[in-house]
């Protein structure tokens, strides 16, 4: 057996049934290299359709991609003697993508999504195509996929192409961290290539493995980013000794929204028993918006999250084939499952909630480093002029937050016309995907700021005395940024906070103490 599957076969296995899929496995197979098995009754489901499709091509049956061309071509009849070169045409013609090319991660999880479609046993794929696929996993041959060049329907056509090319021994592929000409790939990780038989090419690359791949991580990283950007507003109360009876459950018992309840009371667990908050008219009557309304902001994009969320639950378990092949009534029926547009919308919808986290976020920099609003040393640095302090970070938040509203600019609402229009309407989910993606770390970095001011701002203060929550969080920051005295290169304090985001250390040290940080 190939060595790197033996050392598998003692770890942690994520068993392919079709149906059964979460986000945590796609990310445990993205992320951390998960083995990957598909299940009995899985093998059944596809051997079941795979008859189907066999039957179809011997009794010459007018199949739309099996004994058809593609797209405007469906009219054109293709014999049985020719299946296997349609569908190998279909590949090399639609590989076809452009710009640098995606992640690992997201190859992986392209590759792991695809398996769970066919797995369904609707899409009459090979049991010997898909367990090339999950060998390609296994052992790490990962395509070079380009990320752009998909409308996002029929499916992520070009990009799932590149995906398929060194199952036929072309294309490229990384593997053991050099990239080489796809056969070399697969044959240095012993691995047969293939020949597609009818119907196996269109299988391969009809539906919206890519746009989902891309978004599954996304939403991922995003529900932490959720609970980082509550840790970063509570430190920013602290520092500007916020006012939390807004914080009050009453106020916002009476508005039910379940995102904005949720980060009221997250709020409140982290600044319990904290010296540096205050009460209404204690030291003024509100706050401004950026602190006040915090639970209403945070809140909607916690909301829209949690809709994205149950999308990519349905999607990662979903058939987005064309055509279906249901071997119950052994009907292959054409329709639009591969469309993308379910996808595309939640996507744009991502991408809106997390630029708003970064937008009230700057604003809570801005209060932090201008004097006039904070009562603190202009740009949160003693000896101001000699020392600029934290004058471009919030420069460099500024303009990470205006980037974030061009890209949080809709992908879904934009359709071109192709295949001779044929196909005349189009998702641009994985544009809509990709977008999300980019808002997202810049979301990040901002919130990484954040978080390194409103420290500044606790130590110019005066640390009295920090909440339950926000205590042992200022504790991890200080052990890798320090207190800014005079001034010094900034972006590897930055870096270094983002890190911390990133590896998960600002959510632990909060949950630590308070308990799991849930919305």
């Amino acid at each position: 057996m190939y060595a790197k599957e033996r050392m598998c076969d003692k770890m942690e296995k994520v068993i392919i049934t079709g149906d059964s899929l979460t986000l945590e496995d796609v990310v445990n197979v993205c992320r951390k290299y998960v083995y990957v098995e598909l299940s009995d009754s899985a093998k059944d489901r596809i051997l079941k359709s795979r008859k189907i499709v066999d039957d179809f091509v011997k009794n010459e049956n007018v199949v739309y991609g099996v004994t058809t061309g593609f797209g405007k071509f469906s009219d054109v009849t293709i014999s049985k003697d020719e299946s296997k070169i349609l569908q190998r045409n279909l590949i090399v013609t639609h590989a076809v993508g452009a710009g640098k090319s995606f992640a690992t991660e997201i190859v992986r999880g392209i590759i792991l999504l695809r398996i769970n479609n066919l797995a369904k046993g609707y899409s009459g794929a090979k049991l010997e195509t898909i367990q090339t696929l999950i060998d390609m996993l296994n052992r790490r041959v990962h395509p070079i996929i380009p990320e752009k060049g998909s409308l996002g329907a029929s499916g992520d056509l070009a990009p799932l192409s590149h995906m398929v090319l060194p199952l036929i021994g072309l294309g490229e592929a990384e593997f053991n961290g050099e990239i080489l000409p796809g056969d070399v790939a697969m044959e240095k990780a012993g691995i047969p290539i293939i020949e597609l038989s009818s119907k196996e090419g269109l299988a391969l690359i009809n539906g919206t493995q890519v746009m989902t791949s891309i978004g599954a991580l996304t939403v991922y990283d995003a529900i932490n980013l959720v609970k980082v950007s509550d840790i970063a507003a509570a430190l920013s109360f602290e520092a500007q000794n916020g006012i939390v009876t807004a914080l009050d459950n009453k106020v916002h018992e009476v508005r039910p929204h379940k995102g904005q309840i949720s980060t009221a009371k997250i709020l409140l667990d982290l600044l319990q028993n904290s010296k540096m908050t205050t009460k209404q008219s204690e030291i003024r009557v509100q706050d401004a918006y950026s602190l006040r309304c915090t639970p209403q902001v945070h809140g909607a994009s916690k909301d829209a999250i949690n809709y994205v969320v149950d999308k990519v639950n349905i999607e990662i378990n979903s058939v987005t084939d064309n055509p279906i092949i249901f071997p119950e009534t052994l009907e292959g029926i054409s329709g639009g499952n591969f469309h993308g547009q379910p996808m595309a919308l939640s996507f744009d919808f991502l991408g809106i909630a997390l630029a708003e986290l970064a937008n009230i976020s700057e604003r809570r920099i801005e209060r932090l480093v201008n004097p006039l609003l904070s009562g603190l040393p202009a740009f949160l640095v003693e000896h101001g002029g000699l020392n600029s302090g934290f004058m471009i970070v919030q420069y460099s938040a500024a303009s990470l937050v205006s980037e974030n509203k061009i890209l949080a600019h809709p992908a879904s609402v934009d359709s071109i016309p192709s295949s001779a229009n044929q196909e005349d309407h189009v998702s641009m989910g994985t544009i809509a995907a990709r977008k999300s993606r980019e808002i997202m770390e810049n979301v990040r970095r901002v919130l990484a700021m954040e978080i390194m001011c409103a420290c500044q701002g606790i130590d110019l203060r005066g640390n009295k005395g920090l909440g339950k929550g926000t205590e042992p969080v200022y504790e991890v920051v200080r052990n890798y940024v320090p207190m800014l005295k005079k001034d010094r290169p900034l972006y590897e304090d930055i870096n270094n906070c983002e890190k911390l985001i990133i590896n998960g250390d600002i959510i632990k040290a909060a949950e630590e103490y308070i308990g799991e940080i849930k919305f």
